[in-house]
């Protein structure tokens, strides 16, 4: 079976007469799923599905991690499909696939069309229909309110568009458990909460790309100032909501000791990002914004299977 998909672009011009092959790779097929950020989304999905009560088939949680991963890159695929123009004006996205010419359009948008509703009817009939449903409303949420509604519209697209990314516990949850409780939001409410300052972050640093975009991110509307008040504060609520779990005896000593250290290096950077004048602190909690995420819910699925209690 041959590894790549041919399609042919018809020429643009009233002279063109020739079809121009447009090769996909698998490679670049992978890459639209953008696979460094599903990584993370699974992770948490697997997380919520191991902090719910109740048990699961190993083979039924395979299968349910797999639709989690394949829904959130079906989501990225069509993200790409509609992004291709300001895509191919930022310089840290210029090279996707789509904008760099490897694969065409149509074959993007078919490609996560399909992997979207594979994903969804798998989730429905092999795990349950809550869970199923709420893959569902998360790949509608991430294309049609974040991507095509907000994202180019309002500098709240990440605050609110960002609650794409916090529903993978909650699908990892009601695989298991079939139903929406305490535990599942306040997993939601942890990502919620932490994608703004992340986000702002980046933006920090890379609001030049934005400006070319014409992406109205909160440093290109509201300047830099606002932008580091702001991450501050959603740091400052981000915290203390971090602790949650260990009130409502969801984790025990080992996430309740991390998320102390791992919160207050946050706050350290995120006060740092917002007393200085250059973006060197900024650009240190951008990553380490992804690392904290990681290792919190590392330490939330460390707990569960090794409680340690005072």
């Amino acid at each position: 079976m041959s590894n790549t998909t041919l399609e042919t672009y018809e020429g643009e011009g009233p002279d063109s007469a020739e079809a121009v092959p447009v090769v996909a790779s698998i490679a670049d097929l992978i890459s639209l799923l953008k696979p460094r950020v599903m990584s993370l989304v699974v992770f948490t999905g697997l997380v919520g599905m191991l902090l719910a009560p109740g048990s699961i088939h190993p083979i039924l949680a395979v299968v349910a991690v797999v639709c989690i991963a394949v829904g959130a890159g079906a989501s990225g695929a069509i993200n790409m499909w509609y992004d291709r123009d300001i895509d191919a004006v930022m310089s840290r996205t210029k090279s996707r696939p789509i904008p760099a010419g490897r694969v065409t359009p149509e074959v993007a948008l078919g490609f996560g069309i399909s992997l979207s509703i594979g994903s969804v009817m798998l989730m429905g009939l092999a795990i349950n229909w809550v869970s199923a449903g709420l893959l569902a409303f998360t790949i509608f949420f991430y294309i049609i309110v974040y991507t095509m509604c907000l994202k180019r519209r309002t500098p709240q697209n990440i605050v609110i568009g960002g609650a794409s990314g916090a529903f993978p516990p909650m699908i990892g949850w009601a695989a298991v458990t079939g139903d929406i409780a305490l535990g599942s939001i306040i997993l939601f409410a942890i990502i919620f909460l932490w994608t703004p300052p992340h986000f702002w972050a980046l933006a920090l640093y890379r609001q030049e790309d934005y400006k070319k975009a014409n992406i109205p991110m909160l440093p290109v509307v509201s300047g830099e100032k606002i932008t580091r008040v702001h991450i501050l504060l959603y740091a400052l609520v981000l915290v203390p909501v971090t602790f949650t779990p260990n009130f409502i005896g969801m984790s025990d000593l080992i996430y309740g000791v991390g998320a102390i250290f791992l919160g207050a290096v946050f706050i350290v950077l995120s006060t740092a990002t917002f007393m200085e004048k250059g973006l060197k602190n900024a650009r240190r909690l951008f990553p380490y914004s992804i690392f904290y995420l990681f290792l919190l819910f590392l330490f939330l699925m460390v707990d569960q299977v090794w409680p340690v209690s005072l």
